[in-house]
């Protein structure tokens, strides 16, 4: 396959890069960043040097992009409203997108709009794409032209939340999600708030009640219960670079560890990706940074019948640019596992 990456300057560009630069069954044809156009890709991603030398970020104009003939495939790495300008182009082209962005993952505009400020800029479209998650979409979504690539904090949810849903054995309400993300999840900003010497030695909530990514799991959780799921989830900033450890507590509706293990069993024994810890032990940070896994793990509480459920992952791997490629290994059928591992 050749392959296009729009907006590859950023944390998650850069993952895609260095990803797909190693990756053998793909060409990069294109790594484009209106801000860094010109310049070499390994001057800018240091990493790659020896690497990719001879290519230069190029520009990144949807039509001209959409109307070249050596890109089969375009991952964007782009803000959301700015993503759907360049999946218009380029599905209408005939290329396949996979889109890291929010602008797909929400199959309501309204509820779109109200989380995201902004009516939804291309309705027509979003009802053609695909929400995939790799380990839990339902087979058939490969023959869709436009693929819609998790959060990073959804993904640290729903990865541990959907097959226990889907099972039943888990309420429906009362969800508390408490989740810590390195500071790569804001992206390069240049902001006082992300400054050294404002995020070293420090953790706080931020988003709280109602960050964006809570549309793309309540609507998930909603699908997965067969009726509204309302969750409570209050992200926090960490003094690390990269990584989201999260904490989520529900009420176990008198079902068992044993069984609620049985579930993930069930969910993700034959999934290279997903990594189950026994009730004794806690996902770590430090252990899933630079995978494309999810670690999880749970306890029963019996004093207040709570499953108290805890998952580990590497936002810009598992959390963004390591799934991305995880779904266009799949919808090619290639082994889920080729260049992540």
């Amino acid at each position: 396959m050749n392959i296009a990456i729009v907006g590859a300057s950023g944390y998650g560009g850069e993952i895609l890069v260095k990803l797909l630069a190693a990756h053998p069954k793909v060409t990069l044809k294109a790594v484009t960043s209106r801000s860094k156009a010109g310049q070499a890709v390994s001057a800018v991603i240091p990493a790659l040097r020896g690497v990719l030398d001879k290519m230069l970020f190029e520009n990144s104009d949807p039509a001209e992009l959409a109307a070249r003939e050596d890109i089969d495939v375009a991952f964007l790495s782009l803000p959301h409203g700015a993503a759907a300008e360049y999946a218009r182009h380029l599905v209408d082209a005939g290329k396949k997108v996979i889109d890291l962005s929010a602008d797909f993952r929400i199959s309501d505009p309204a509820v779109y709009e109200e989380f995201y400020g902004a009516a939804h800029p291309d309705v027509e479209l979003l009802g053609r794409a695909q929400y995939v998650m790799p380990e839990l979409s339902a087979d058939g979504w490969q023959s869709k032209d436009l693929f819609a690539c998790p959060g990073c904090y959804p993904t640290s949810i729903l990865v541990p939340l959907l097959p226990l849903m889907r099972a039943g054995i888990i309420s429906k309400e009362h969800i508390v999600a408490n989740s810590f993300s390195g500071t790569s999840g804001a992206g390069k900003q240049s902001k006082e708030a992300f400054s050294f010497c404002e995020v070293n030695e420090s953790a706080k909530a931020y988003g709280v009640p109602k960050h964006r990514h809570l549309s793309e799991m309540e609507e998930q959780l909603s699908l997965a219960a067969g009726e509204e799921v309302v969750i409570q989830f209050n992200p926090h900033l960490a003094p690390m670079n990269r990584g989201i450890a999260t904490t989520i507590t529900v009420p176990s509706q008198g079902s068992t560890i044993e069984q609620l293990y049985a579930e993930w069993e069930k969910a993700y024994s034959d999934k290279p990706f997903i990594c189950i810890l026994p009730p004794s032990e806690r996902p770590d940070t430090k252990y899933v940074v630079g995978t494309n896994r999810v670690d999880v793990s749970a306890v029963k509480d019996e004093r207040t019948g709570n499953f108290v459920i805890t998952s580990a992952e590497d936002n810009l791997v598992k959390g963004a640019g390591g799934q991305a490629i995880q779904i266009l290994n799949i919808w090619q059928g290639w082994d889920e596992t080729t260049g992540l591992i």
